[in-house]
């Protein structure tokens, strides 16, 4: 069985699901994945940014990570997600670089690989399984395999038990939620390696 390849992928305004992703990241090397960590470019204009502080701080705070790439979709055997809601969907920023695929999606190259996601909000019904769901929609027109943690370990019920990812409110990832991600990364990296062989 080859070791598979899982890009994490996400978009954070002010540190939540970066926060995740690394600890996704960390998760996922664990299981014996080869990992890409990969942040969704911003697209908010510049003085919006800026005029935010804690915006600004969190943006510079992620420079050194690389901005995904149509190459980095094209590499991985499995994905995993992890982005904010804004108004009930994915922040626009990721919506912006999944537009971007069309190329890939044509020629077949996101069809069979893996797909989780999780997400934040602002409150625990501020979209975060809405979010989820749209998501997973895009990736079921990728023709990709669903991974959702289901009620498959503790740390989901011990995080909120939500079935189809990990969410939580802004600001409020800790250990409980840092277990939840773990399993969700360790059972896509699982999943994964029996898919891709």
């Amino acid at each position: 069985m080859s070791q598979p390849k899982i890009a994490v992928i996400f978009y954070s305004t002010y540190g939540t699901n970066h926060a995740v992703a690394m600890a996704a990241a960390d998760a996922a090397r664990a299981a014996g994945a080869d990992v890409r960590l990969r942040r969704v470019s911003e697209t908010a204009p510049k003085d919006v940014v800026e005029g935010q502080d804690a915006w600004k701080a969190q943006l510079e705070k992620m420079g050194d990570i690389p901005e995904v790439t149509a190459d980095d979709m094209d590499w991985a055997d499995g994905y995993f997600f992890s982005a904010p809601t804004r108004f009930g969907v994915v922040a626009s920023q990721v919506r912006a670089f999944i537009d971007t695929l069309g190329g890939l999606w044509g020629a077949g190259k996101l069809a069979n690989k893996t797909f989780t996601a999780t997400t934040s909000a602002g409150s625990p019904h501020g979209g975060q399984e809405a979010t989820l769901l749209s998501l997973y929609t895009t990736a079921m027109h990728w023709g990709a395999v669903i991974v959702a943690p289901g009620f498959t370990d503790q740390s989901i019920f011990d995080a909120g038990g939500n079935p189809y990812g990990f969410s939580t409110n802004a600001n409020g990832f800790d250990d409980t939620g840092k277990a939840a991600v773990g399993h969700q990364a360790k059972r896509l990296v699982e999943m994964t390696a029996k898919i891709a062989g």
